[in-house]
C-alpha cells in the first residue's frame, strides 16, 4: 500500500486544518499518512475515535481509510517529538505537517524541536511567518523563496530538518492575482482591502453562535496587521548575501471582518497602479492566462487554472466557488474601474482548503519537486 510513496505526519490532526488534511492525503499519489499526532487527550486513542464526535469534514473518508487505514492510526503526543523520530527511524514519518492549535511561543519552539530533530516541518501556524529565514509560500507566486532552505538550515546547523510556512488564509484570495499583474510588468502601488472572513478561519469551536449568527464581527485579532505585511514578504527578493528583502510596496490598509459564512474568504479590492496601467481587458487575459511552476509540472494539488474570471454580475459567491479548481483556485469577478485608484475586484478563495491545508499540500508538493523532501 505504501510502496513508493513518502510517509508523512500531521501534528494537530485532530483539529479543523488537521481533519482537512487527513482527508486531502486519503488518496494523495505522492504521500502516505502513517503519522498523527494531537494533544495529550487525544494521545493513545486510535484517530477515528479522537475525532468521533469532532468531525468537521463535509464528507466522509471510505469504510476502507477509516476501519483500515488512517482510522486505526494511534494518535501520539504532539509534544513528544521524541515519538515523530521513532517513527520516523520505523520508515513512517519523513516530514510532518503542523496544524497546531496553541500558544505561538509554544508552537515556535516545537516546530523548531522537530526540525532540530530531523523532520521538515511544513506549517500551518502563523508562528514563524515574519522569521527571516522562513520562507513563507504560495507555491504560484514564490517558489523560489525554497532558496532559504539551505540557509536557514546553515543558520541553525539544521542537517535534514527545516520549516515552511504559508500565508494567512485570507490573502491568498487576491495575492495571486496581483501577482500575475506585476509579472506582466505592472507596478502597484498601493491597495485597499476588505476581507470577509467565513467562520471556519477561527477554528472550532471558533466563533460563538449568538456573535456571529445574524451579525458581522468587524474585528479579527491580528488579522489586518498579517494582510499588511505578509505580503511584503511574499514578494520579497533574496539578495546574493543570502538575507531576504521584504518588498516596500504595495502600500496596504486593511479591514478583516467575521461573517455568517461556513467556508471561503471574500476580499473586496482597490488598487493603484504605477505608471504603466492595463485595461480592465488585459487584466482580465493575464488572469485568465495565468500558470506557474505548480501548473508546468502538473503537482497533483494545483488548480489547472489557478485563477478563474467570473464575467457574472453577482459572482465570486461562497456557497458557488469555493469548490473551484479542487477548491485550490481563486476566483475573482466585478472586474472595474475604480473612482479613486485605477482598478477594483473581488477576489476569493477557500479558506480551510486553498489557505490551510491544501495550501501547506501543494508547498509539499513544490519542496519534493526541489528535492527537499
Amino acid at each position: 500500500m505504501y510502496m513508493n510513496k513518502i510517509p508523512v505526519g500531521i501534528l494537530g490532526a485532530s483539529g479543523m486544518v488537521g481533519q482537512m488534511y487527513v482527508s486531502l492525503l486519503a488518496d494523495h499519489p505522492w504521500f502516505e499518512l502513517r503519522y498523527v499526532a494531537a494533544s495529550p487527550r487525544s494521545a493513545g486513542k486510535k484517530y477515528a475515535q479522537a475525532v468521533a464526535d469532532r468531525w468537521h469534514i463535509d464528507h466522509e473518508l471510505s469504510k476502507k481509510e477509516w476501519d483500515c487505514g488512517i482510522g486505526g492510526l494511534i494518535v501520539q503526543d504532539a509534544n513528544d517529538v521524541s515519538k515523530a523520530v521513532i517513527a520516523h527511524k520505523a520508515g513512517c514519518c519523513d516530514f510532518v505537517f503542523s496544524a497546531l492549535e496553541m500558544d505561538k511561543t509554544e508552537i515556535t519552539k516545537l516546530e523548531e524541536a522537530y526540525a532540530e530533530a530531523g523532520l521538515p516541518v511544513i506549517s500551518n501556524a502563523s508562528a514563524h511567518r515574519m522569521t527571516t529565514d522562513v520562507p513563507m509560500m504560495i507555491a504560484e507566486v514564490n517558489h523560489h523563496h525554497t532558496d532559504l532552505i539551505p540557509i536557514q538550515k546553515k543558520n541553525r546547523n539544521w542537517d535534514r530538518g527545516f520549516i515552511t510556512v504559508k500565508p494567512n488564509c485570507s490573502i491568498q484570495s487576491y495575492i495571486t492575482p496581483l501577482w500575475a499583474l506585476m509579472q506582466k510588468g505592472y507596478e502597484i502601488k498601493r491597495l485597499v482591502v476588505s476581507t470577509m472572513q467565513a467562520v471556519s478561519g477561527a477554528g472550532y469551536p471558533g466563533v460563538p453562535s449568538l456573535d456571529i449568527i445574524d451579525n458581522i464581527v468587524p474585528y479579527i485579532g491580528g488579522e489586518e496587521e498579517k494582510t499588511e505585511l505578509e505580503p511584503l514578504k511574499i514578494f520579497g527578493t533574496i539578495n546574493t548575501d543570502g538575507r531576504l528583502v521584504h518588498a516596500s510596496e504595495p502600500k496596504i490598509s486593511a479591514h478583516c471582518n467575521r461573517v455568517p459564512v461556513s467556508d471561503g474568504h471574500t476580499a473586496c479590492i482597490s488598487l493603484e497602479f504605477g505608471t504603466k496601467k492595463p485595461s480592465i481587458e488585459e487584466v482580465k487575459k493575464i488572469w485568465t492566462d495565468f500558470t506557474s511552476l505548480p501548473q508546468e509540472e502538473q503537482f497533483p494539488t494545483a488548480p489547472e487554472r489557478p485563477i478563474i474570471v467570473r464575467e457574472e454580475l453577482n459572482r465570486p459567491q461562497p456557497r458557488k466557488d469555493k469548490n473551484a479548481g479542487k477548491a485550490m483556485a481563486v476566483s475573482v469577478g466585478r472586474i472595474r474601474p475604480c473612482q479613486i485608484f485605477d482598478l477594483r475586484f473581488v477576489g476569493f478563495s477557500h479558506n480551510t482548503v486553498r489557505g490551510a491545508a491544501g495550501g501547506g499540500l501543494l508547498s509539499a508538493e513544490l519542496l519534493k519537486h526541489k528535492g527537499y523532501l
